[in-house]
C-alpha cells in the first residue's frame, strides 16, 4: 500500500522518520521544517496522514491540531512530543488528533499509527462519497436513527474490517457489548468466535488463568491443563469488558500480548502465538485512571487506538420508540407470544423518561410490561411503573387535565395560545434566547419555532392595535 505522509520536523529528528520508513513499505514522505509550511502543503495537496514532531518554533500542539483539522478534516493528525505525557494526550485527542505519542524513540509506534491512519483516512473519504451497504447483518445490532447512533454506526462500518484495537466507552447499560459484537460481525473474523471476558467478575489470580490458561499444578485446584480465553479467540475477537478493573500486574502481561501477539499459560514456559483482535470496554474515564496511577499509560495508548463512545439513552430519546419495538419483537419471539403493540400515550411517556439505567433498563421495562399485560395486545402507560425518583422533571400525564373547563366555558384559542406562548418563552429563557437550542428542547424544527414566534408577535401587535382603537 502506498502511503503519502506529510511530516513537520526540526533538525535532529530525522532518526524518527528513518525508523518509520524502515517499518513501512510504500512510504512517500514530504518533509517541512515548520508548522506553517505543513499547513500550506496540506492546503495544496492530498496526504494520507500528517505527522508533527514538537516542539515546533511557530505553533503549540493545541493550536496546530485545531488549525490542521480546519484546513483538512479528512487528513488524520499525529503528534509526537518527547516531553509530553498523559494530560497532553487526552487534551489533544479531544481536539481531534488521531494519535499522540511521547518519548525519545517512538518510531515503531508511529509507524503502526500512520498505517492505521492511512486506512482510516481512505475509508473516511469513501464514506463521504456515499459508500456502504445498509443490508449488512451487523447493523441490526445497532438500533437507532438519532445523530449519535448514526455516528456510532459509521465508526463501526469504518473500523470493523480492520484489525485495529477498539476502545468502547459509555455508561453502564448503554450497550457496549452489543457495539463490540457489531465490530466483530463487521470484520472478516465474523465466522470465528467472539470471546467475552468480564475483567471485574474474577479475582486477579483467577482472571490471569481465565485469560491465558494454565497447566496442571500451576496453583491449588489446577488438576489439569486449561485453554485460556485468548487461545479460544485465536483468529477471532476477544472482548475485554470493564478493562479499568484489571489489576496492574496483569495489565503488564496484557500489554505484552498486544505488542508481541504471544503469551504463556500460567505455570508454563511455553510461548503460544495468537492472532486476536481486541475490543475493550469501560464505563469510567480511563485517562483519569492513568493520572491516578491505577492504569498503565502505555496500555492505555495500546487499547485506545480507535475510541468509540456509546451515548446514554437520555441523549438519544428519539430512538426510544425504535428500541421499544425491537425489544417487543425480541421478547415475544423468545416467549412464543403474540406480538404486542403500544399506545401513542405509552410511547410519548417512555420518550420523555430520563432512563438512568439506559438501554438495559428500557429492555427490562418492556419485558415487565409484557408480563404484566397478561393477554392484552396493547401496552399502556400503566404497564410501565417507572421509578418515581427518576421521573422526568416535566411529565404531562393524561390522567388529569392540566386546565379545568369552567361551567360557562372558555375561549379555547386564547387558552391554547397562552399555554403555547408560556412554553416557548420558558424554552427561550432556558437557552438564553438561542432559538435552535429551544427548538431542539421542544422537539420542533427551527422553522416551526420561528413561525410560532412570529404568529404570537403578530397576534400581540394586532391585539395592541385593537386596544388603541
Amino acid at each position: 500500500m502506498e502511503i503519502r505522509l506529510l511530516a513537520s520536523t526540526r533538525e535532529g529528528q530525522s532518526p524518527i522518520l528513518e525508523e518509520i520508513a524502515a517499518s513501512l513499505q510504500g512510504l512517500t514522505t514530504e518533509i517541512v521544517e515548520t508548522g506553517s509550511q505543513a499547513l500550506e502543503a496540506l492546503k495544496a495537496a492530498s496526504f494520507d496522514s500528517l505527522l508533527a514532531c514538537f516542539p515546533l518554533p511557530d505553533w503549540t500542539p493545541d493550536d496546530f491540531v485545531e488549525e490542521a483539522r480546519r484546513v483538512n478534516a479528512l487528513t488524520p493528525v499525529l503528534i509526537h512530543d518527547a516531553a509530553g505525557g498523559c494530560r497532553e494526550a487526552v487534551r489533544l485527542t479531544k481536539l481531534g488528533a488521531f494519535h499522540y505519542v511521547s518519548g525519545a524513540s517512538p518510531g515503531r509506534e508511529l509507524a503502526g499509527a500512520i498505517e492505521a491512519a492511512t486506512a482510516f483516512c481512505r475509508d473516511l473519504r469513501e464514506a463521504s462519497c456515499g459508500s456502504g451497504r445498509p443490508d449488512e447483518p451487523w447493523r441490526r445490532l445497532l438500533v437507532g436513527q438519532s445523530k449519535a447512533m448514526r455516528q456510532v454506526t459509521e465508526v463501526v462500518r469504518l473500523v470493523g474490517p480492520r484489525r485495529c484495537t477498539v476502545m468502547v466507552s459509555g455508561e453502564t447499560g448503554t450497550g457496549k457489548e452489543m457495539v463490540a459484537r457489531a465490530v466483530h460481525m463487521a470484520s472478516a473474523r465474523s465466522h470465528l468466535p467472539l470471546v467475552a471476558v468480564n475483567c471485574s467478575a474474577l479475582p486477579e489470580n483467577l482472571l490471569e488463568a481465565e485469560l491465558f490458561g494454565h497447566v496442571r499444578g500451576a496453583f491449588t485446584g489446577a488438576f489439569g491443563n486449561r485453554i485460556g480465553r485468548f487461545e479460544q479467540a485465536h483468529r477471532g475477537t476477544i472482548f475485554l469488558d470493564e478493562i479499568s478493573d484489571m489489576p496492574l500486574d496483569l495489565q503488564a502481561k496484557l500489554l505484552r500480548v498486544l505488542q508481541e501477539r504471544e503469551f504463556q499459560r500460567l505455570g508454563s514456559s511455553e510461548t503460544i502465538k495468537v492472532d486476536v483482535r481486541v475490543v475493550a470496554a469501560t464505563n469510567v474515564n480511563l485517562a483519569d485512571r492513568v493520572a491516578q496511577g491505577k492504569f498503565r499509560e502505555d496500555l492505555y495508548y495500546r487499547l485506545n487506538v480507535v475510541p468509540l463512545n456509546v451515548p446514554p439513552l437520555r441523549e438519544r430519546l428519539r430512538d426510544v420508540p425504535l428500541l421499544v419495538h425491537h425489544f417487543i419483537q425480541k421478547i415475544c419471539r423468545q416467549e412464543d407470544l403474540p406480538l404486542r403493540e403500544t399506545s401513542p400515550e405509552t410511547l410519548a411517556r417512555l420518550s420523555r423518561y430520563s432512563w438512568p439505567g439506559n438501554v438495559r433498563q428500557l429492555e427490562n421495562a418492556v419485558e415487565m410490561a409484557i408480563a404484566l399485560s397478561g393477554d392484552r395486545i396493547t401496552l399502556y402507560p400503566s404497564d410501565f411503573p417507572l421509578p418515581p425518583a427518576f421521573a422526568p422533571k416535566t411529565l404531562v400525564t393524561t390522567a388529569t387535565p392540566v386546565v379545568a373547563v369552567p361551567d360557562d366555558g372558555l375561549d379555547f384559542e386564547a387558552m391554547v395560545g397562552g399555554i403555547e406562548k408560556a412554553i416557548l418563552e420558558q424554552a427561550l429563557r432556558k437557552t438564553g434566547g438561542n432559538k435552535k437550542q429551544a427548538a431542539d428542547m421542544l422537539r420542533l424544527k427551527r422553522t416551526t419555532l420561528a413561525a410560532k414566534l412570529k404568529s404570537l408577535e403578530d397576534g400581540g401587535a394586532k391585539a395592541h392595535a385593537c386596544a388603541a382603537v
